[in-house]
């Protein structure tokens, strides 16, 4: 079983010995330059040397091993956690009987296995555990990593309502529109429904949070303590509602408008010989108009 690929070998040896090169330069000069001012040049040279290259040592050794530290970086809290577990049983056994050793361990185990709420928790942050290392795969293996094959450093998870929630640091090369286009890839890595990606901060593009959705609590039952208020025993009205009928227009009596005469009042039409009326002209519709007022 490979732990470090061969790709992330080479680079962490090449970058080690850029960084010891470099390291050692810079670190001697500075030295060199601040023992000069106190001993003669070719002594400041050597304490410059002596003082820049176990420096530069120490600097090849943290970059070589830096694939190491981030995969017990990775598996840090599952470490801690067995260690404690460890670390407890080894000190209970040794310093308690037999009887008392299994009764606290049979509470350690049920505490959590009978009480509904502890349970819940204890499960919730059991898959962010999980979901650290399903995202670790994903990048791993479906997911463009950078020249030198360096992944994304997933930095911690919480459990949410609806799943979880882990905060990853890209590394050059890889941009959140590239995880994008991969979201039902890593939902189903994570044994998920969906998967969401937005920017952890507004100032550094590379900071991200996956909000990992399992279930959905909208639609879940919530018991309401209004039920129990309303009274079965209360007799129900069986009379329909009365809906009122003067809202139609048909139904409005409308008001009768009598618009007042000026004047005298309005002549009547003068009968022709057949006893017809003759046919009103525009010109005299309006009875007291003076046609004055038009010129």
């Amino acid at each position: 079983m490979t732990v470090i690929e061969a790709k992330v070998h080479r680079s962490s040896a090449r970058n080690a010995r850029m960084a010891f090169i470099l390291t050692a330069v810079i670190v001697g000069v500075l030295s060199a330059v601040v023992a000069a001012a106190y001993w003669h040049p070719i002594v400041a040279l050597f304490v410059g040397a002596l003082i820049g290259v176990p420096t530069g040592g120490l600097v090849w050794l943290l970059v070589r091993i830096w694939p190491v530290i981030r995969l017990l970086w990775w598996w840090t809290p599952e470490t801690l956690l067995s260690a404690g577990l460890l670390t407890g049983w080894v000190q209970l056994a040794n310093h308690t009987p037999t009887v008392v050793t299994l009764i606290v361990v049979a509470l350690v185990v049920g505490v959590p296995a009978a009480v509904p709420v502890v349970r819940r928790q204890v499960k919730a942050w059991g898959w962010c555990l999980v979901v650290r290392h399903r995202l670790r795969v994903c990048f791993a293996q479906f997911i463009i990593a950078n020249q030198s094959g360096s992944l994304p450093l997933i930095l911690w998870a919480r459990p949410t309502p609806v799943g979880e929630r882990v905060w990853v640091y890209l590394r050059p090369g890889l941009s959140a529109k590239d995880l994008e286009s991969r979201l039902d890839k890593i939902a189903v890595t994570c044994h998920a429904s969906t998967v969401l990606i937005e920017r952890a901060g507004e100032s550094n593009a590379a900071y991200l949070r996956f909000d990992i959705k399992r279930r959905e609590v909208l639609n879940a039952r919530v018991s309401s303590p209004l039920v129990d208020a309303i009274d079965r025993n209360a007799p129900v009205s069986a009379s329909p509602l009365t809906v009122p009928t003067a809202l139609d227009l048909p139904d409005v009596d409308a008001p009768t408008i009598t618009l007042p005469t000026q004047g005298k009042p309005a002549r009547k039409p003068a009968t022709t010989a057949n006893g017809s009326k003759p046919a009103a002209s525009s010109a005299s519709s309006l009875p007291d108009d003076d046609t004055s007022d038009w010129i």
